[in-house]
């Protein structure tokens, strides 16, 4: 009889098109499940703790889906190499299977897992669980990585149609003849924070595959008709809210691009056709932030742009936890930092703003938002995170030009013209006529009183005017020399 396999589970927390299970199954033998807990082998980027308390979430779903299949999950604590061969030894197995994950040190260490277990005999694998396309399979003419998304995107389209999605396993093989591994209780990671401060968390999300579907079914029933117009708007719900769901691979890129072009293919109008493709082009960005992380890994930490080594950061700690607390005094920027900590979760538009607001207007290092964004975000994702943050910095790969610099209150006037976000999530504000919402600071003193609002006192005055701040950033960038860029296509 064939000897099982165990599947190593990590980004990949779903039964539906899994490569690395379908993979065990087809073996026809056992399959062992399996979660390795090593946090330290991760660096200074290991999961924050709004990623910690999904990540528990998605587990529990995992093990129930498992156990409804006659399995169960195995989790383990430790170094992965030390963990994967205990337990090979314990089941008996000879194949160990995963799926793919491209943050730097990890390709590292599962270059040198996969090395050491093959030296040992044992069929070692790696599958493409979380991509539509390998990162090395998209190259620009020279054959190189590309550093610009449009020609990234046009090289995808043209590329070969993804597979189809392969359907969840309606049963799965266990270990036989022996006892059932030990696994650890899933508390025991120490996942969940000891002080609860996650009810905003749990009301916001379902974390888990069935969680995933969900979200997506919601999504496409509902709001993706009218994507294109909603998409830029805070105050409704035209996202698809599908980032933490696609980051802990609880969802298949591969099922939403088909089900894309099977939603735009039932409908006649040009609007569904102009939805998926916009909505697939989101897709596209977060392929292109793997495929820069995978060619570009010191842009986790250091400017793809090496002139922006030389860039005049700021230290402003005050200003910073400012930023951090939603209390900048620009409302759509604060509105966006309390729906963060209260949700981990942010709007697109108001991140860029957000974004922009402490590289540029407070001029504080881009390294500091994205470890802030790392810690409170349910969708932290290393790729999508480093690429956004050195975009609003302008020292990343497709980055932000150095004069765009978005204004907060004309941002919020443009995308939040009724000012019902800004109610939402700063209420001190919620009395302020619409001409006002976005900039009480230039309120007349009566609209204040009526309103109830104190400048200094219930609601903060802006830690900066954006007109000095925009013109000392332009001119520290001016100052750096010119970059030559490169042509792709």
């Amino acid at each position: 009889m064939t000897a099982p396999a165990l599947v190593w589970f990590r980004q990949d927390l779903r039964l539906e098109d899994n490569p690395a299970l379908q993979a065990a199954i087809e073996r026809g033998a056992g399959v062992v499940p399996l979660f390795v807990w090593s946090p330290e082998e991760e660096g200074s980027w290991s999961p924050g703790a709004a990623s910690r308390w999904w990540l528990h979430h998605s587990l529990a779903s995992l093990d129930e889906s498992l156990r409804a299949l006659g399995s169960r999950l195995v989790v383990r604590h430790g170094p992965a190499l030390a963990v994967l061969q205990d337990l090979r030894r314990e089941t008996g197995a000879e194949a160990v299977f995963w799926n793919r994950r491209l943050e730097p040190l990890i390709v590292q260490r599962d270059r040198a897992i996969e090395r050491r277990l093959r030296e040992e005999g044992i069929d070692a694998r790696a599958f493409n669980g979380a991509l539509l396309f390998e990162p090395w399979e998209i190259c620009n003419r020279a054959g190189g990585p590309f550093k610009v998304f449009t020609p990234f995107w046009r090289h995808c389209l043209a590329h070969r149609a993804p597979e189809h999605p392969v359907a969840a396993p309606a049963s799965l093989p266990g270990v036989e003849g022996a006892e059932a591994p030990a696994s650890a209780p899933l508390a025991a990671l120490e996942l969940l924070p000891s002080i609860h401060w996650t009810a905003g968390l749990e009301k916001a999300w379902k974390p888990g595959e069935a969680g995933a579907r969900a979200a997506y079914d919601r999504f496409v029933e509902k709001d993706l008709v009218g994507y294109s117009i909603t998409r830029e708007q805070p105050d409704r719900p035209g996202t698809s809210r599908l980032s933490p769901h696609l980051h802990f691979g609880e969802i298949s890129p591969r099922r939403i691009w088909h089900v894309l072009h099977d939603w735009a293919g039932r409908r006649s109008a040009g609007g569904a056709l102009r939805a998926s493709e916009d909505y697939l082009r989101e897709i596209g960005w977060r392929e292109f932030a793997h495929h820069v992380l995978f060619h570009f890994p010191h842009t986790t930490d250091k400017p793809m742009r090496a002139e922006f080594a030389s860039f005049p950061w700021e230290r402003r700690p005050r200003a910073l936890r400012a930023w951090q607390r939603g209390e900048t005094g620009y409302p759509l920027v604060d509105a966006g930092m309390r729906e963060l900590w209260a949700t981990g979760w942010m709007h697109n538009r108001v991140r860029m703003v957000a974004a922009s607001f402490l590289v540029k207007d407070l001029g504080i290092h881009w390294l500091e938002g994205a470890r802030w964004f790392w810690d409170t975000l349910v969708d932290a994702d290393l790729a999508s995170n480093s690429l956004n943050w050195q975009w609003s910095a302008g020292c990343g790969a497709d980055a932000a030009p150095y004069f765009r610099i978005f204004n907060p209150v004309l941002q919020g006037e443009k995308f939040d013209p009724e000012g019902d976000y800004i109610r939402r999530w700063v209420p001190e504000l919620a009395a302020m006529p619409k001409r006002w919402i976005q900039r009480p600071f230039e309120a007349p003193e009566e609209v204040l009183s009526r309103a109830r609002v104190r400048l200094g006192k219930s609601y903060p005055r802006p830690v900066v005017d954006h007109a000095e701040a925009r013109a000392r950033a332009l001119a520290a960038l001016h100052r750096l020399p010119d970059d030559e860029g490169e042509e792709e296509g």
